[in-house]
């Protein structure tokens, strides 16, 4: 099958979307299909060393959106892009991401000839720009013939916005790729470990909350510390640490899929303090792959991921207090590798392996002219 992927964020840019559609791309390539992926590229940026069935959109701008800052294209260069794209490709299907996106993935979900395929990831309250967009939009977004969620949440935000209703596929993560180096685990003689992965700098991640936690735990573990993995201003974020807790704090900037993966092996416990605009949860999913345990914010995202603390802890969103109490309870709970363990098992459902077989269910339903009705009532299998 020629399938063309459409990503509306710069695929150069570490970020949710974006991992999503380059390992989807990966597994349907390895699963013999032909896929090129459109996206747009950051200015300055070496095309060569994105994979070879990236092209280029063209310069990628930076635009707020979903509580973020997100790196999209569009325009009449982006527009010109993707109709020569979706022209020379000649696709059996064209799968957008995040078509209402002010992107390339609304304009190619607009122009394409051939049958198309929506994702959506985000989660959104009801809104009235929302709405408002919903109602302009109508009519390409009325070209979806098949359209998916990675989520509960992101199928409300379907429903909601858009009516009808979607296919949950979940997001996808090559879970071996980390719970290979679960024997990697190290004891370090009870000097605890705590590791923080995600853009430390965006406000929604919740980094303040659990440096707020932090005291409480250095309370108890005097020689307990915390990794901060990811993308942010690391003078800004140390210049406001002080004492005890500036002592216990490491920033080790952006990481690759095999250093995030040891990282969280080695963890004694991760945690997710993020206060909103989630609508899944991959980054529990890496942890709990790795056999970290997981403590994680009550959002309702991470809610579904930790199947209501079964297999992770929770803590009340945006309370400090509560987070410490949850870290502290956690390292002290001998039931802690029982349940991490139950984690791990359980996360292989969201392997690509799986992942990529309910997509392709999709494609072939959209494909062949079918309805979508035995895959909403039951899901792909």
């Amino acid at each position: 099958m020629r399938i063309g992927l459409v990503c509306p964020y710069s695929l150069d840019v570490a970020g949710g979307v974006q991992n999503h559609v380059r390992d989807l791309a990966e597994t349907l390539v390895a699963a013999g299909h032909g896929v090129s992926v459109l996206a747009p590229v950051s200015e300055g940026d070496d095309v060569a060393e994105l994979p070879p069935y990236v092209v280029s959109a063209g310069r990628a701008v930076s635009v707020p959106y979903n509580g973020s800052v997100a790196r999209v294209a569009f325009g009449p260069v982006a527009a010109a892009r993707t109709r020569r794209w979706l022209r020379a490709g000649g696709f059996d299907v064209v799968h957008v991401h995040e078509p209402m996106a002010p992107s390339v993935a609304l304009i190619a979900l607009a122009a394409s000839n051939a049958p198309v395929v929506a994702t959506f990831h985000t989660a959104t309250e009801r809104s009235r720009a929302m709405a408002a967009a919903a109602g302009i939009l109508r009519p390409a977004l009325d070209k979806i013939v098949g359209r998916i969620a990675v989520s509960q949440l992101a199928l409300q935000t379907v429903v909601q916005h858009l009516g009808g209703s979607a296919v949950i596929v979940p997001n996808g993560l090559f879970v071996e790729r980390f719970a290979a180096q679960r024997a990697a685990r190290f004891d370090d003689g009870g000097t605890p470990t705590i590791v923080f992965l995600g853009r430390f700098d965006e406000p929604r991640k919740g980094l303040p909350v659990l440096l707020a936690a932090l005291g409480g735990v250095l309370a108890e573990y005097p020689g307990a510390r915390l990794v901060v993995a990811g993308q942010g201003d690391v003078d800004a974020a140390a210049g406001r640490l002080s004492g005890p807790t500036r002592a216990a704090v490491s920033f080790v900037g952006a990481l690759d899929d095999h250093a995030r993966a040891r990282l969280l092996a080695d963890a004694d416990v991760f945690v997710a303090p993020n206060l909103g605009g989630e609508s899944f949860g991959i980054v529990l999913i890496e942890a709990m792959a790795a056999g970290a345990p997981v403590v994680a914010s009550d959002i309702p995202a991470f809610t579904a991921v930790c199947e209501h603390g079964r297999l992770a802890a929770q803590f009340t969103n945006g309370d400090a207090d509560d987070l410490t109490r949850a870290v502290l309870e956690t390292l002290a709970d001998p039931e802690t590798p029982a349940r991490a363990d139950a984690a791990t098992t359980a996360v292989w459902r969201y392997d690509w392996s799986t992942v990529t077989r309910q997509v392709t269910a999709v494609y072939d339903a959209v494909t062949a002219g079918s309805a979508l009705d035995s895959l909403l009532a039951d899901g792909p299998r």
